[in-house]
C-alpha cells in the first residue's frame, strides 16, 4: 500500500479524537506495524513505512506523516 493509499484508507479518522486504540485500527487497515502516536518518541531514521499520527492541541487527528 502506497502512502497515498494509506492516506485515503485513513481519511475517516481525520477529525476524530485520538486514542491509543487508533494505532491498532491503523495497523489493521494498512498492514503497517510502525505507527507513532502524538507525543510518542521515535527514531530520527528515515522510514517511509512508518506512520505518524498528527493531532491538534485537543488531540483531534488532523493528518498523517510518513518518514
Amino acid at each position: 500500500m502506497t502512502n497515498e493509499e494509506v492516506t485515503q484508507a485513513l481519511q475517516h479518522l481525520i477529525g476524530t479524537q485520538y486514542a491509543d486504540s487508533v494505532k491498532a485500527q491503523i495497523t489493521q487497515a494498512t498492514g503497517r506495524d510502525r505507527v507513532v502516536g502524538p507525543n510518542e518518541v521515535s527514531t530520527r531514521n528515515y522510514d517511509p513505512m512508518r506512520i505518524h499520527v498528527q493531532t491538534d492541541k485537543k488531540g483531534v487527528i488532523t493528518g498523517f506523516a510518513f518518514n
